[in-house]
C-alpha cells in the first residue's frame, strides 16, 4: 500500500503529459505507469463521466469528494481516476488489492487514515477487485465511511448489484466506465509510440494495434512497447503490419469467462436464436469459442434453445440440437464445432414459439396455487383389489376404445383445480396443425358435455 501512495505521490507530469521523467523511465518502469495521466484532461475516453457538466467533471470543479464504485472492464482507467481524485483533493492514497489482501489490510488503512485525520489531511481508501472481498470484509469498511474517516474507492469488473454489499452500495454513487473506443486507442497508441520514440507507424498497422488492445489502454500501451522495442533492435523507421505481427504473439480476445462479460454474450447469442439472425448468432458464438469457452456449454445453451424458443413450431429441432451435441462429444474441437455451429443456424432459422416455455411456468403456478389436490377416482392406479373395491379406476374411459381414440368430454384435472387452458399454440410451424387439432378436440369435448347436460333432462 505504501508503495503505491510514494509511487502516486512521487510521479511528476512530463511535458507531454505523461507520469514519469527521464529517471523514471531509465528504471524500466512499464510504459503503462510512464503514460497515466496527471491531470483529468490527459484521461483518454470516459467522456461521459469527465467530459463538460458530467459527473466526475462536476465533482472534480466543485472540490466535492465522495465515495464511489468505479465499474467497467479492464484497463479502462479505474485506478487512474482514483489517483487523480486523491491528487485533485490532496488526499493521502491508501491502495488495497482484494485480491491479496484481508483483514490485516483494512486495519492499516484504517490506522493510516486516523493517522492523517491526525496530521489534518484526507484519505482516500482505494479497493481495487472490490467484488473479490466477502459480505464480512466490505462490512468492514462501513463504520468508517459513515463516520467520514476516510473516502471509499472501489474498482471491479463485476457487476455491483450482484457483487457488493448492498450496505455499501448504498453508501457510494456508482459509475459506469466503457471499454475505449477505436479512435481513443488509437490517440493513446500514437502517445505512447512518441513516448517511445518510434517515428512513424502505417494507418493499417495502426488499426490493427487498436483491434489488439480490445479496449484495454494497459494492454495497448504493453503492445506498444514491445512493438518499439521490435523496431528497435530492427532499425526500423516505420512500423507496418509484418512487423506488429511478428512482434506481438497471438493472444485471444478479452473474454471473462465467468463474469458479466460472459453472460452478456451468452444473452446476445440466445437472442439473436430467437430473434432469427443467423449470421448474429454464428458471430455471437464464435466470440464464446475464440474466448475459450467450453463447447459443450454451448451445447447445452442450445438445447435449451431448442424448447424454450422453437418448441412444438419444429419439433426436429431438440432432437437435431441433441445429435449436434453427441457430435461434438465424438469429434471435439474443431470437427465438432461445425456441428454446434449447424445447429445454431437451424435453430436461427427455424419457426418460432415459446407455447411450451409459457404453458410450462403457468403450470408451475396453477400447481403452486392448488397444492397437493386429490387424484380424481377414475385416474387412480388400481393394481390392487382393495383399491378397486374403493372406487380406484372406476369409470375410467380408455381413450384406444373410444372414437378417434379420444374420450370425448372426459376429465382429467382434480375436482379442485379448473380446468385451465395452459398450452396455446401459436399459428407459426407444425403447431399451426397442432393448434386446429388441438381446437378440434377441444370443440369435441364442449359437444359432449353440453349433451350430457341436457341428457338427464329429456
Amino acid at each position: 500500500m505504501t508503495r503505491s501512495a510514494d509511487l502516486f505521490e512521487q510521479a511528476e507530469p512530463d511535458p507531454a503529459g505523461g507520469a514519469g521523467d527521464a529517471a523514471v523511465a531509465g528504471a524500466q518502469v512499464p510504459l503503462a505507469e510512464r503514460l497515466r495521466p496527471q491531470a483529468i484532461d490527459d484521461v483518454v475516453g470516459q467522456t461521459h463521466l469527465l467530459g463538460p457538466g458530467r459527473p466526475l467533471r462536476v465533482a472534480f470543479e466543485t472540490r466535492r469528494m465522495h465515495s464511489m464504485i468505479l465499474w467497467g472492464p479492464p484497463g479502462v482507467g479505474k485506478t487512474t481516476l482514483a489517483r487523480l481524485i486523491a491528487q485533485r483533493f490532496g488526499a493521502r492514497f491508501v491502495a488495497i488489492s482484494a485480491v491479496l489482501a484481508g483483514v490485516k489490510e483494512i486495519r492499516d488503512a484504517v490506522a493510516q487514515a486516523q493517522a492523517a485525520r491526525a496530521a489534518g489531511q484526507a484519505t482516500l481508501v482505494f479497493v481495487d477487485e472490490v467484488h473479490r472481498f466477502n459480505k464480512s470484509q466490505q462490512d468492514a469498511f462501513l463504520p468508517h465511511v459513515e463516520s467520514g474517516l476516510f473516502t471509499f474507492i472501489g474498482a471491479t469488473t463485476e457487476n455491483p448489484s450482484f457483487e457488493v454489499n448492498s450496505a455499501l452500495l448504498s453508501r457510494a454513487t456508482v459509475y459506469v466506465l466503457h471499454a475505449l473506443q477505436a479512435d481513443e486507442l488509437q490517440a493513446l497508441a500514437r502517445r505512447g509510440l512518441q513516448a517511445c520514440g518510434v517515428p512513424s507507424i502505417t494507418p493499417e498497422a495502426l488499426q490493427l494495434l487498436g483491434d489488439h488492445a480490445d479496449g484495454d489502454a494497459r494492454r495497448l500501451l504493453n503492445a506498444v512497447e514491445a512493438v518499439a522495442a521490435a523496431a528497435s533492435a530492427r532499425h526500423a523507421q516505420e512500423i507496418d503490419t509484418a512487423l506488429l505481427q511478428s512482434a506481438l504473439a497471438e493472444t485471444l480476445r478479452r473474454y471473462d469467462k465467468g463474469g458479466d462479460q460472459f453472460y452478456d454474450v451468452i444473452s446476445a447469442l440466445h437472442k439473436s436464436v430467437r430473434g432469427s439472425d443467423p449470421d448474429a448468432a454464428l458471430y455471437w458464438m464464435t466470440r464464446m469459442l475464440d474466448g475459450g469457452v467450453d463447447p459443450l456449454y454451448i451445447g447445452r445453451r442450445l438445447i435449451r434453445i431448442a424448447s424454450e424458443d422453437v418448441g412444438l413450431a419444429d419439433p426436429r429441432a431438440l432432437g437435431f440440437t441433441l445429435d449436434a451435441v453427441a457430435a461434438f462429444e465424438r469429434l471435439g474441437s474443431p470437427e465438432g464445432d461445425l456441428a454446434l455451429a449447424q445447429a445454431l443456424l437451424y435453430l436461427a432459422l427455424a419457426p418460432k414459439s415459446n407455447a411450451v416455455y409459457v404453458a410450462a411456468g403457468q403450470a408451475r403456478e396453477l400447481v403452486r396455487g392448488h397444492g397437493s389436490a386429490a387424484v380424481p377416482m377414475h385416474l387412480r392406479n388400481a393394481p390392487t383389489r382393495l383399491m378397486r373395491e374403493i372406487g380406484a379406476g372406476a369409470h375410467y374411459r380408455y381413450a384406444h376404445d373410444e372414437p378417434g381414440a379420444f374420450a370425448a368430454g372426459e376429465r382429467y384435472f382434480p375436482q379442485a383445480v379448473p380446468e385451465t387452458r395452459l398450452y396455446r399454440p401459436t399459428g407459426r410451424g407444425l403447431e399451426a396443425r397442432l393448434a386446429e387439432r388441438l381446437e378440434e378436440l377441444r370443440r369435441r369435448n364442449r359437444e359432449a358435455r353440453a349433451a350430457a347436460a341436457d341428457g338427464p333432462a329429456q
